[in-house]
C-alpha cells in the first residue's frame, strides 16, 4: 500500500487504534468491484502466556458475528427446502419448549429478527449444563416484551435457532454449516471448537473470564472452577463454552478475514458459488431488507444510523462481535469491511465502536473516490 492509496487513511484508523491500545491486534480486509483493495495485519495475535505477531491469516473468535455466519444460511437453507417455515412457532420444533407458554406465540421469524421478546442474556451455565438443560432453562425464562413489538438484541434467541438446525436435521450447527455453507465456500478454517493444531494461528482473548467468575453465584453452583488462564483457540462466550461445548448458535464460530470475504461475496452475488445457487436470491434479499425497526433477518442495517456502517449506502447490512469482529456488506458499492481485532486480549478494553465507525467511514470515503 502506496501513501497516496486511497484506503491507506483507512489503514491508518486501524494503526491508530493499536498505538492506543483499543486491541492488542487486528486485520482488516476491504473488498471492492476491483478485488481486494486493503488486507493487512498489525499488533498482536497474543500477548500472554506467548507473544505471536498478527498476521492477515489469523484466525479470530468471531463472537456474535456467528449468528449471521453459521446458523442465519443454515436456517434459511431449511425454509428454501420447505422443512422450516418462518412463521413456525417455536414450540412446533423444539419440543422442550412446549412448557413455556410464550412458545405457541414465538416464531422463527421473530428469533431471526430479534423481536421474540426474550431477554438479551441470561448466565444459562449456572442452572444447565447440556444443550437439552439449556433449552429447559430458556422455557422457564420469562419474556421481557410481548413477541413482535420491539427488537431486543437476544443470545438467547439464537441459541435456539442453533437447537432448531439439531432437531430438524439431526445434526449440530458446526456439522450443518460446515457441509452446506463452509466447504462449497471454501472456507476450510472456518470452524466451531479449533483443532489443537489451530491454536498457534488463533487470535487469543481474555486472561480468564472475571465476567464469568463475577456471575459465579452462590456456594454450590453447578460449576466452581472458571477458567482463569489465557482463553486461546476456544471460545471466550461462557454460555457457549459451558453448556453447549463450544458449538452454538449465538457464538463459537472461527475464521481467519479470507473467508470470511468469501462468506461476504456469496451474499453480494445473491446467495451464488461458483456456478452454483447455494442459497435462493429471494432468501438473501429477505434477510437483507427491513424486518424490524434496524433489522433483517439476523443481519444489522445500516439504515438505522448505527454508527458501525457510517458512510455506508443504507442498503447496507453486516454485524458486530464481542471480541472485537465486524463485517459490512454494501451492495450498492459491492463493497465488503472486515476488521477482527482481539480487544479482549488479555482484557477487554472499551474504544472498538469509535475505530469501527472511523474505519468504515474512511472506507466508504475512499470507495466513494475510486469509484
Amino acid at each position: 500500500m502506496t501513501l497516496d492509496d486511497p484506503f491507506a487513511a483507512a489503514w491508518a484508523v486501524v494503526l491508530d487504534g493499536s498505538a492506543r491500545d483499543a486491541y492488542a491486534g487486528a486485520v482488516a480486509l476491504v473488498l471492492n468491484r476491483r478485488g481486494v483493495v486493503l488486507r493487512a495485519a498489525t499488533g498482536w495475535a497474543c500477548r500472554e502466556p506467548e507473544r505471536i505477531p498478527m498476521t492477515v491469516e489469523t484466525v479470530f473468535d468471531l463472537a456474535s458475528l456467528t449468528k449471521v455466519v453459521a446458523p442465519l444460511p443454515c436456517i434459511l437453507q431449511l425454509v428454501a427446502l420447505g422443512e422450516l417455515d418462518r412463521e413456525t412457532p417455536v414450540r412446533t420444533v423444539l419440543p422442550p419448549l412446549r412448557a413455556a407458554p410464550w412458545s405457541g406465540r414465538v416464531t422463527v421469524r421473530q428469533l431471526l429478527s430479534h423481536t421474540s421478546g426474550l431477554p438479551a442474556w441470561l448466565p444459562l451455565y449456572l442452572r444447565a449444563h447440556s444443550p437439552d438443560e439449556y433449552l429447559v432453562a430458556i422455557a422457564q425464562t420469562e419474556l421481557v416484551a410481548p413477541p413482535g413489538t420491539q427488537v431486543i438484541y437476544s443470545d438467547l434467541g439464537f441459541i435456539l435457532l442453533g437447537e432448531i438446525v439439531r432437531s430438524l436435521t439431526g445434526h449440530d450447527i458446526a456439522t450443518l454449516a460446515r457441509r452446506e455453507v463452509f466447504a462449497p465456500l471454501g472456507m476450510h478454517a472456518t470452524c466451531f471448537r479449533p483443532p489443537p493444531d489451530l491454536r498457534p494461528r488463533s487470535a487469543a482473548t481474555e486472561r480468564g473470564n472475571a465476567f464469568e467468575r463475577s456471575r459465579a453465584g452462590p456456594p454450590g453452583a453447578r460449576y466452581t472452577r472458571w477458567r482463569e488462564a489465557v482463553i486461546w483457540g476456544e471460545v471466550h462466550d461462557g454460555n457457549a463454552f459451558y453448556g453447549l461445548e463450544g458449538i452454538a448458535g449465538h457464538a463459537g464460530l472461527f475464521a481467519p478475514a479470507d473467508e470470511l470475504a468469501r462468506f461476504a461475496q456469496f451474499w453480494l452475488d445473491h446467495g451464488r458459488w461458483e456456478g452454483r445457487q447455494l442459497l435462493p436470491s429471494s432468501l438473501v434479499s429477505e434477510a437483507t431488507r427491513p424486518q424490524a425497526p434496524g433489522r433483517g433477518l439476523g443481519w444489522m442495517l445500516a439504515f438505522s444510523g448505527t454508527a458501525a456502517a457510517r458512510g455506508l449506502h443504507p442498503t447496507a447490512y453486516g454485524h458486530t462481535g464481542f471480541t472485537g469482529t465486524s463485517l459490512w456488506i454494501d451492495p450498492e458499492r459491492e463493497l465488503v469491511i472486515i476488521l477482527l481485532t482481539n480487544r479482549v486480549h488479555p482484557v477487554v478494553r472499551d474504544g472498538i465502536e469509535a475505530v469501527r465507525a472511523a474505519f468504515t467511514e474512511a472506507v466508504a470515503r475512499a470507495a466513494r473516490e475510486v469509484g
